[in-house]
């Protein structure tokens, strides 16, 4: 059997594609863009609050819709027409960016959110795909791939944009201003350029419930949810991935401050944002084999196993902040990040999916990409109450570890009611990987 086959390699392409919106405006040129050039002549506390909003209002409305979206979505039987819906919300709303001029800072978080609703949009039906594309026997494999891709192709892009702005004459470009706008029309160039074969060459599982026709619109939203409304109800029937759902909110708010930590600490211990951008660039290329290789161990292995050993290094990762002082200590931890982001986020994906119905999977989904766009609430909690009790920032940063116990604990207790389908085929995975 091939492992990736047409339809695989064309589902983690997506990946590939909106990416580049993650790395290159999310991360690294949006927010500097915006304080530097679009709202100068604004305080940096009025800049930095209309800033928040549109982060926290595009991921608030997300996480609010993303169950309703995802059981319209099966209902309808068009997962892959919303997801085209959203990537092209994002396209159109990523390449607008470089209309923008100075001063503007109103319409540029204005477009920002609407990217930011077309790529978490999007995800909600990009990860519901993956059980329509991947062999029972390789989801983990294919969910590995689908992050590895990701990580090369915004790590490839990112790197492009970032020469754009370093020697912007050598692209014809006036100045670092013109590239960092040329490289918001690159990213909707790639995004749009990239999702053409998951639209050409995904199929998804058509259940018997699906109301496709126009003229049913109405009732496939009444039924969504009256769905939505039984799931709450019937979440029971699913103990293991209800109980998988709440580890999975828990190290995965871990993972995500860690994540916006690590960039807060670079700057306290006078990092340029060049070293930044590199530590960034660093990340994205380990994650790259890093991804296929729990991918591998998740199939070969256990994906719980995988999932145990990325929240142990987290874990090391988050003490070992606590006494980092010097640059290249700060490169330890990314490279140590860099090796376990990718596979957390690959395994909790491809494990979710072998605990929830085939025919419910853009409503289960929707939850699980619900429950990881509020996983960013309890981290910094939990630290800035720390901060205060304590009066130490190194202190606040330990309590993370918190977290990742936590979520291990759970995530046992969620093996433990997990079906038996899915116990036996870890087994088996166990097994085959002893006799290898």
């Amino acid at each position: 059997m091939r492992i990736f086959t047409k339809p695989i390699v064309s589902w983690a392409f997506y990946d590939w594609a909106n990416s580049a919106f993650a790395t290159t405006v999310m991360v690294v040129f949006f927010p500097v863009f915006f304080k530097q050039y679009w709202s100068a002549d604004v305080s940096a506390q009025e800049s930095t609050f209309w800033l928040g909003i549109a982060n926290g209002g595009a991921s608030l409305l997300l996480a609010v819709l993303a169950p309703l979206l995802g059981t319209l979505g099966d209902r309808a039987g068009s997962r892959l027409r919303f997801l085209f819906g959203f990537t092209v919300i994002g396209v159109i709303s990523t390449g607008a960016l470089s209309l923008v001029g100075q001063g503007e800072w109103q319409l540029a978080a204005v477009l920002f959110a609407l990217g930011s609703i077309g790529f978490w949009g999007g995800i909600i039906f990009y990860d519901s795909l993956l059980i329509d594309v991947a062999p029972e026997d390789r989801i983990d494999t294919v969910s590995g791939a689908g992050y590895a891709f990701g990580y090369l192709g915004g790590g490839v892009l990112l790197a492009v944009n970032v020469a754009m702005t370093l020697k912007p004459q050598m692209f014809g470009l006036s100045d670092a201003s013109a590239a960092v706008k040329a490289s918001f029309v690159t990213v909707a160039m790639w995004w749009a350029l990239f999702s053409i074969p998951i639209f050409l060459f995904v199929r998804e599982r058509r259940v018997a419930t699906a109301t496709t026709s126009d003229g049913a619109s109405g009732k496939a939203i009444r039924e969504s949810f009256a769905e939505l409304a039984r799931t709450f109800r019937e979440v029971r029937r699913y103990k293991a991935a209800f109980l998988f759902l709440l580890a999975y909110w828990l190290y995965i708010d871990g993972v995500n401050t860690i994540q916006k930590m690590a960039v807060d600490y670079g700057m306290s211990i006078g990092l340029e944002t060049s070293s930044l951008i590199q530590a960034i660039l660093m990340v994205q290329f380990i994650g790259f084999p890093a991804a296929l290789l729990f991918g591998w161990i998740g199939q070969r292995v256990s994906p719980i196993l995988g999932i145990f050993v990325c929240i142990i290094i987290y874990t090391l990762v988050t003490i070992y902040a606590t006494f980092m002082q010097t640059a290249t200590e700060f490169f330890v931890m990314a490279a140590a990040t860099g090796c376990v982001q990718g596979g957390i986020q690959a395994l909790s994906r491809s494990y979710y999916g072998r605990l929830i119905p085939p025919e419910r999977a853009g409503e289960f989904y929707g939850f699980y990409n619900m429950m990881g766009k509020f996983a960013a609430v309890l981290g910094p909690l939990l630290m800035g109450t720390t901060a205060i009790l304590t009066g130490s920032s190194r202190f606040a940063i330990l309590s993370i570890v918190v977290l990742f116990i936590a979520g291990a604990a759970l995530l046992l207790f969620s093996a433990s009611k997990a079906p038996s389908s899915v116990a036996t085929s870890v087994r088996a995975s166990l097994v085959q990987a002893s006799k290898e």
